[in-house]
């Protein structure tokens, strides 16, 4: 065959037919699309194979900092009264099977930090209004309630 022949039989279209869809195409454009596909699946393995490599060398670094974090805010909560699930969740009263865990939680991680105080579970798990606040100072012996006044009234 001539190269003229071979370039003459290319361009001769054809109609590729799926169900109701014709579309008419030239045999050079099915060569093209089945060559670039294949060019396609080769440089996705690749970069799959060099985006595996890469996200596995910091891996171990990740996920000992991601464990660490994740260690300390979640302490820093149950010391307050409150988890991350219960604030994701956006629990005001947790049911009783967590509100036990998150006690017993608590009161162990305040033993092995050795805290001498801790918030009470009553403060972290509600905010208080201006009544409570104004009973709260009422209710006060007058020593309490002079410091008070000099922590609030003295600039």
């Amino acid at each position: 065959m001539k190269p003229a022949d071979i370039l003459q039989n290319m361009s001769k279209s054809f109609n590729f037919t799926l169900g109701n869809f014709s579309i008419p195409m030239a045999f050079w454009q099915v060569a093209a699309i089945v060559f670039l596909l294949f060019v396609l699946v080769l440089m996705m393995a690749k970069f799959r194979r060099h985006y595996v490599d890469w996200s596995l060398k910091g891996a171990i670094f990740g996920v000992f900092f991601g464990f660490l974090l994740a260690l300390l805010l979640e302490g820093f909560l149950i010391i307050g009264g409150r988890t991350a699930i219960t604030e994701l969740l956006g629990w005001k009263n947790a049911p009783a099977p967590f509100a036990t865990a998150l006690d017993a939680g608590r009161k162990e991680l305040i033993k092995v930090l050795g805290m001498q105080s801790q918030i009470p579970s009553s403060f972290a798990s509600e905010n208080t209004s201006v009544e409570e606040a104004v009973d709260a100072l009422q209710s006060m012996s007058p020593s309490d309630l002079k410091k008070v006044k000099t922590i609030i009234c003295q600039p």
